[in-house]
């Protein structure tokens, strides 16, 4: 039970790691709060009719001709009004604050990250810095990162639990997404839509690191000497998983604007290889 409950942890939304995150378990936590006013009551009120109305209490009054009270019509319908009101506010500010677009507050200025998803794996391109990495995302604490999403394929989806709001990337359109961190540490990023045959095996450690130690990781990157080109993001392209993480130091010009627009090729797809007895371990 006790390995199950660690791997339960490693995706627990409710010990988040960054103002998203921590915005949304928030939110959670009052709207259950606010449904537990109507299911507690609820829950007691049957226990106590079913004691009160049983057949060997001689003080329950039979009323058969009973049909109407204003007072417990305003009970009735005040409360879930009520509560329907205070959820739907929460989700209205929530969806307006928490809006995926909306760059978060912070005197650094954020990290831009373009994120395509493949068949089965994610790739990571810095176009600041110039390199790319596949199915490893490190990021700099404490830095809002502004990512750019889409798809070399299918409909798939881009979740880091730790830090809140899943989103869906598609291809041939762009997808924003604004995360932050707020302390150093190991997390993990999977896909939640369902892609074909390597999905189980669609998920990427997140390093939240220090400045410098970001900057170390980006120079070693650049001195890995391969290049991320049409060719190899072909290779990579291809459908398969990766037993380890895979960095490049160098990326070509508009590689991420020619995923987005098509004119680079568009992965297959887990059902348009066209080849017989696609496995997905084992793959570029």
């Amino acid at each position: 039970m006790l390995p199950l409950l660690c791997g339960c942890q490693q995706h627990n939304i409710l010990d988040a790691k960054g103002p998203v995150g921590a915005a949304e378990a928030n939110i959670l936590i009052i709207a259950t709060i606010i449904m537990l006013a109507i299911i507690v009551p609820t829950m007691i009120a049957t226990v106590v009719f079913a004691l009160w109305y049983r057949e060997a209490n001689p003080r329950a009054r039979y009323r058969p001709d009973w049909a109407f009270s204003g007072r417990i019509e305003l009970v009735v319908w005040s409360v879930p009004l009520l509560t329907i009101t205070f959820l739907g506010a929460i989700a209205w500010i929530g969806a307006h604050r928490l809006d995926p677009a909306t760059p978060l507050d912070s005197d650094k200025k954020p990290l831009e990250v373009q994120v395509v998803s493949l068949d089965w794996k994610w790739l990571f391109l810095y176009p600041e810095a110039g390199v790319a990495s596949v199915n490893e995302l490190v990021v700099p604490a404490a830095t809002p990162v502004r990512f750019r999403l889409t798809s070399s394929s299918v409909w798939n989806s881009f979740f880091v639990p730790k830090l809140g709001s899943m989103i869906y990337t598609m291809r041939g359109m762009v997808t924003t997404l604004n995360l932050m961190a707020d302390q150093e540490g190991e997390l993990r990023g999977l896909s939640t839509h369902f892609s074909g045959d390597g999905f189980s095996d669609m998920h990427f450690p997140v390093r939240a690191v220090s400045d410098a130690a970001f900057a170390d990781w980006v120079k070693g990157a650049q001195g890995s000497g391969a290049t991320l080109d049409r060719a190899s993001y072909a290779e990579i392209a291809k459908q398969g998983t990766l037993d380890a993480p895979r960095s490049f130091g160098a990326i070509e010009p508009g590689l991420f604007d020619g995923i987005v627009a098509q004119t680079v090729p568009p992965g297959p797809g887990p059902g348009g290889s066209g080849v017989e007895g696609v496995r997905p371990k084992g793959g570029s």
